[in-house]
Parts: structure tokens; sequence; C-alpha cells
């Protein structure tokens, strides 16, 4: 083993390992493992919370931009330690979507656009461009903030 350290808020260990024959270095993750947290569908079905399946979404959303594999990772950690914190056993797929636009917006708002454009299925420019004037709002009033302490 050549690093280890904790991830997702504690409740994980990140380790950078190296192969004794081959030498090649490669990363293994490790979880304290719980109940399966399950995920209801639009449609009404049900399926295992999937890390990497949330990990892939936002991925597409930065994609060309500059944020981390290690923040994306650990925001999926966050999500997933947030959701059982508020007790959830099941839990809807849109409260997923949401707090994943939620910490998207404080990561990149590029990527939290794109993200939100596809999760929230705008059917028109209005409601695309609705989206974008409320980032703005939020954004000219926490400039005036920054400028008034």
């Amino acid at each position: 083993m050549i690093d280890s350290r904790v991830v997702d808020g504690g409740t994980g260990v990140r380790r950078r390992r190296e192969c004794v024959v081959c030498r090649r270095r490669f990363t293994t993750y490790e979880r304290h493992e719980r109940e399966p947290l399950r995920v209801i569908k639009k449609n009404g079905t049900r399926e295992l919370f999937d890390r990497e399946k949330v990990l892939r979404g936002m991925l597409k959303a930065c994609e060309k931009r500059p944020v981390a594999m290690e923040t994306l990772e650990s925001i999926v950690g966050e999500i997933e330690k947030e959701l059982r914190d508020e007790g959830y056993e099941e839990v809807p797929s849109s409260r997923i979507g949401e707090k994943v636009m939620e910490k998207l917006k404080n990561v990149d708002q590029v990527a939290y656009v794109r993200f939100a454009s596809v999760y929230r299925e705008f059917r028109d420019v209005d409601q695309f461009l609705e989206l974008l004037m409320s980032l703005n709002r939020e954004k000219s009033v926490s400039e005036e903030k920054n400028h008034g302490e």
C-alpha cells in the first residue's frame, strides 16, 4: 500500500496500492457495509442505489469542465450519507436528482445547468431561460451580500 485516506465523510477509505509483481498502481475503496438503499424510480419500480450511476450522470454534466473526479466521488458519498441520515431506506429518484443539482450548483454552475436541463426534462426554451435567470438572480444577491460586508 502506498497511501491511505478517509473519504465520504469518514464512511470509507481510499487506498493507493502497487502490484508487487507488475509494479502497476491502482486504487481500492473500502466502505462500511449497510442495509442497501433503494431508489423508487419515476415509473414506480425499485432498484438498489447505484453510486456509479449517480457518478456517471455528474460526469456527463461536468464533461470538459474543471471539476476533479475526487470532488465528484466526494459528492456522491455526501449524497448517500445525507439520504441515510435523513432516514431513507427507499428514496424517490427525484430526491437524488435534487441533491445532485444542489451540490453541482456550488461546484460548477455550467455543470449544474447541464444536469438540470436533462434532469428536469425541459419542454421548451422558456423553462431553460427561467433556470438561467434564477441562477443569475441568486448570483446577484450573493454578490450584493459580499459587497455589503
